[in-house]
């Protein structure tokens, strides 16, 4: 029922109420007193003769409002779109049935959420399970091999410096598991603070210092001390740490990283440029997925999260990266950070 029919029966109630009052004042003074009795009874009766159609048309415009809103209903649990719909009528149905698809659209969304997280889930399971069965598999053998063997103090320390890169790369995964774990759920927080830029650089520069002398690979940073950016310094570190770790896996001996640092009017975009193997450009986005590991570089320590999870953090901190290769002369990863 919608407000102009019941403002239309209110109408013709209140009327005919108001006519048959003024009609009794006016003919008490003309009519016999039995008249006016009869004629007061009359009208008494039909005033209540409206009231009991008025009350009789109320309750079948409850019970069509009732059956409208149940078939909406069943048909939305039927996953079909209900048959008395319309969207566009001035009325109490209409916009009911509105409220009830906007629910069960919103539902139908958290339904689908949810079984794409549950797939996402049994992915990333299947993914830790492959990552996690090679290093594991290896040290149960060298650990079979030192029981049942015995080997010369040299043969016996070759197994043992092996046993213990095992355990450092399954160290390794476990941690980048464990970040990627805290990325996806978002149980990481984020403190974002003004401070310089160059101190955060430096901070993930010093990780991967040691690995750049070993292959004799210059690093050089181009970062005024006055570029101040708002940004969580440890986990922008750790995003550009992996970027660099990169730089540095896959450039070869006496090649150099470059980094750059420019501010700009809404953004501080960093470039890390360095003169690796490079990236064929039909594998740019490949590189920020999760596990991706290319062909050419398989053999290669690494398990594939540092770029997904560098790209995670600087997502979470409403930035993003971009990156452009040359096969065999390099890549430059630029990273933009809200000013």
């Amino acid at each position: 029922m919608n407000r102009r029919t019941t403002a239309r029966i209110l109408k013709i109630f209140s009327f005919t109420t108001a006519v048959a009052v003024l009609l009794l004042g006016f003919l008490s003074g003309t009519l016999s007193p039995s008249a006016f009795r009869i004629l007061l009874v009359t009208a008494g009766c039909l005033l209540l003769l409206l009231v009991f159609c008025a009350d009789r048309f109320y309750r079948s415009l409850v019970s069509d409002f009732s059956n409208d809103i149940c078939e909406t209903v069943d048909a939305l649990m039927e996953d079909r779109e209900p048959d008395n719909f319309q969207p566009y009528e001035d009325s109490a149905v209409s916009k009911a049935q509105g409220k009830l698809l906007q629910y069960y659209d919103k539902m139908r969304d958290e339904h689908r959420q949810s079984d794409l997280e549950r797939q996402t889930l049994q992915e990333l399971v299947s993914d830790i399970s492959h990552q996690v069965k090679p290093p594991v598999a290896n040290i149960q053998m060298f650990t079979g091999i030192l029981r049942e063997h015995e080997l010369d103090p040299e043969k016996r320390n070759e197994f043992l410096n092996l046993m213990s890169a095992q355990i450092s790369k399954l160290d390794f995964l476990m941690q980048s598991l464990i970040k990627m774990s805290r990325l996806e759920t978002g149980t990481f927080t984020i403190h974002m603070e003004e401070s310089r830029l160059s101190d955060t650089i430096a901070r993930a520069v010093s990780a991967v210092w040691a690995k750049a002398e070993q292959k004799d690979l210059q690093i050089d940073v181009d970062c005024g001390s006055d570029v101040l950016v708002r940004h969580d310094a440890k986990w922008t570190a750790a995003a550009l740490g992996n970027i660099l770790d990169n730089a540095v896996k896959y450039t070869s001996a006496g090649g150099s990283v470059r980094i750059r640092v420019r501010p700009w009017q809404f953004y501080t975009r960093i470039d890390i440029a360095d003169t690796g193997i490079g990236i064929a450009e039909e594998h740019y986005n490949d590189v920020f997925r999760r596990f991706y590991r290319a062909e050419e570089v398989a053999s290669e320590e690494g398990v594939g999260l540092g770029l997904y999870l560098a790209r995670g953090i600087i997502t979470r901190q409403h930035g993003y990266i971009s990156v452009k290769s040359k096969q065999g002369e390099g890549s430059t990863f630029s990273v933009y950070l809200l000013t």
